[in-house]
């Protein structure tokens, strides 16, 4: 098979020839198709906006009212004039997608960002065999193999428990990390009051008001110091460290993210407890979806491209690196 034409990768994004719109586009365009609302990949200014319902909620949000939304809803076939596009779970954060494209018999399946374990907040990934597969390789290295989330949880609640004056300080990203955080402390069992920095709750009310239960959820300034004794704190990462903490008694400073794998990080955030939780997929499970969706080319978009490229060619798939601009894979 010849590499397609007609979905041609440009530095801001993936252009779609035939009917002249973009992917994850990084600059404004008249026509755009968005993964999910990573703010990498969902951006304002466009004209329209095609991206399932929990996307377009979020990039309200986040980026202000999208005036051009069209709801794209997962499973639907739409024929956006020539080309057809269905959206399915990609498993990253809520509203997350895949975007299975088809044209003139060739189907290529963009992926976004995706992950194959398990989360209680969105819908799991669901592979589509393509022609051509493109994929993130943010955890793109033999090294990256991230443990199961229920056991970095455990291993949170049982320090928590051996140290009950003090407070557990996560930091977790606001869009996707934190909300799977809470929900697996809940499915772990903990059901008391968690404390959020207020860079949090606006997502965190999104997620419930579309059926995510995340349990008792509480404003951190709203906490008496003795109500924060024993008890989870959450806040982004930029805030481990910041005057907000201060407040916090002796917290045991923790980060959920995939890049905890990597001691140096964890020791340049002053971080004491890593979390290895991570909402992309490991090396494992990046070169076990290739297998599974076989594709006869894989284009990939950023992160550890070469390592993945070098994979795949080993295994006679054809491959290639995009390096597309403006994509963060410190997001995780």
């Amino acid at each position: 098979m010849a590499t397609p034409n007609w979905l041609v990768p440009h530095r801001e994004g993936l252009h779609i020839v035939p009917i002249d719109a973009w992917i994850d586009p990084s600059t404004p365009k008249a026509n755009a198709l968005v993964t999910h609302g990573h703010s990498d990949h969902a951006r304002g200014g466009h004209g329209k906006v095609l991206a399932t319902r929990e996307t377009l909620a979020i990039m309200d949000v986040r980026c202000g009212p999208q005036t051009g939304a069209q709801i794209a809803t997962y499973g639907e076939t739409l024929d956006l004039g020539g080309v057809s596009a269905r959206f399915v779970p990609a498993g990253h954060v809520l509203g997350s997608a895949q975007i299975v494209l088809e044209y003139k018999g060739e189907r290529i399946v963009v992926s976004g960002d995706y992950k194959r374990a398990t989360d209680p907040t969105c819908p799991a990934f669901e592979p589509v065999n393509c022609d051509v597969f493109v994929t993130e390789a943010t955890f793109g290295l033999p090294v990256f193999r991230h443990p199961p989330a229920a056991a970095e949880i455990a291993t949170a609640l049982a320090r928590l428990a051996a140290n009950p004056d003090r407070c557990l300080l996560i930091g977790a990203y606001a869009l996707g990390k934190a909300q799977r955080v809470i929900a697996e402390l809940r499915r772990a069992g903990h059901d008391a009051p968690i404390w959020l920095h207020g860079a949090l709750l606006r997502i965190c009310t999104l997620y419930q008001d579309f059926g995510v239960d995340l349990g008792d959820l509480r404003a951190a300034t709203e906490a008496k110091p003795a109500d924060l004794k024993g008890a989870i704190v959450m806040a982004p990462p930029s805030a481990l460290a910041d005057r907000w903490s201060r407040r916090l008694p002796e917290p045991i400073t923790a980060m959920a993210s995939g890049w905890m794998r990597v001691r140096q990080r964890a020791k340049q955030r002053g971080v004491e407890l890593p979390l290895i939780i991570s909402d992309h997929a490991d090396w494992p499970e990046l070169t076990a979806t290739v297998r599974e969706v076989a594709p006869g080319e894989v284009w990939v978009t950023h992160g550890r491209e070469e390592a993945l490229v070098h994979w795949c060619r080993l295994h006679q798939i054809r491959a290639r690196a995009l390096a597309l601009v403006g994509r963060d894979d410190e997001d995780d």
